[in-house]
């Protein structure tokens, strides 16, 4: 075997066990986020952010200061701190969203809206940078749309509250990355998304610290109570936090080594797969029209990726 060979399958086996890292910590987090709020009676979505937050925090320090893992990057502005600053409010808000869905909606159904966000990123380009898409790529969004139409319909476990919540985070993921390359799109104010991270979660634990204190006034006392009534709660929040942290590491880094389609693929297999395993693990009800909305959801995402890339 060739040096060239050898090295290319080293290559090939670190990107196939950061692709199965990657998917552990986005689907653990997932799944953990959602045993957490539905099973120990930890109704605290927003406590819950702010402690990811707070890890992602801790962590991205360690990580560019120790580590070295990025060259650190510098505000260089206050203009630039306020742009980082509403990026992370916006973030914020679709995290708490998501997690807010997860308390009152299956994983699966949760899977089937966030799956829309093409949907939404096309519409938030076209209104904030007139940016239009050829027509057949628009109409790759016509099954999307559809899917979680059908997929609502014949879901068993449907709550509005949480739908809405649910759609709210997908609209809000989506609008952060339209106002991500709209505010930092100065190329002297760009910052990775590792960079990005470690400027936007002090301010996102900042933010949420009043939200959390005047709407779940009574997590501290609950959460001490819960977590010794349940001797492994405590543990599966240390470790829940720290995944959200290496969910966003190793998103960077398959980013990096692969390339922004491959993630989008990976990313719609993703979802596919979280589905299943929360089916398996908590036994919601799902019915035939249900899943064939999902599958038309995930059909149309990775029709409307084809048709960009054609274009492009």
């Amino acid at each position: 075997m060739t040096t060239h060979s050898l090295a290319s399958r080293e290559q090939a086996i670190f990107i196939t066990c950061l692709i199965i890292l990657w998917y552990s910590t986005n689907i653990g987090v997932l799944l953990l986020n959602k045993f957490l709020l539905s099973n120990y009676g930890f109704a605290f979505p927003i406590f819950l952010t702010m402690c990811h937050m707070s890890a992602c925090a801790l962590l991205s320090y360690f990580s560019i200061m120790f580590l070295k893992l990025v060259q650190i990057q510098r505000i260089k502005s206050r203009s630039q701190f306020l742009k980082i600053a509403t990026l992370s409010i916006v973030f914020c808000g679709s995290v708490v969203g998501g997690n807010i869905s997860l308390k009152f909606l299956p994983v699966s159904f949760n899977q089937a809206v966030g799956a829309t966000t093409p949907f939404f990123t096309a519409l938030f380009a076209y209104i904030m940078t007139l940016k239009r898409e050829a027509w057949v790529t628009y109409a790759c969004l016509v099954p999307v749309v559809a899917g979680v139409v059908f997929a609502s319909g014949g879901e068993p476990s449907f709550h509005l509250y949480g739908f809405i919540m649910c759609v709210s985070a997908t609209a809000a993921r989506a609008f952060k990355s339209v106002l991500q390359g709209v505010l930092l799109s100065n190329e002297g104010e760009r910052l990775n998304s590792m960079n990005l991270m470690l400027y936007m979660s002090p301010i996102a634990v900042v933010v949420l610290l009043p939200v959390v204190l005047v709407m779940e006034p009574n997590v501290l006392s609950v959460v001490v109570s819960l977590g010794m009534e349940h001797k492994f709660m405590w543990p599966l929040l240390l470790i829940n936090s720290a995944m959200a942290y290496g969910a966003n590491l190793c998103n960077f880094l398959v980013t990096k080594h692969t390339s922004a389609l491959t993630l989008q693929v990976l990313g719609n297999a993703k979802g596919a797969v979280a589905v299943v395993i929360s089916i398996l693990l908590f036994r919601n009800p799902v019915t035939f029209i249900g899943i064939a909305g999902y599958t038309m959801t995930v059909m149309g995402v990775v029709a409307y990726g084809e048709s960009k890339r054609r274009c492009k």
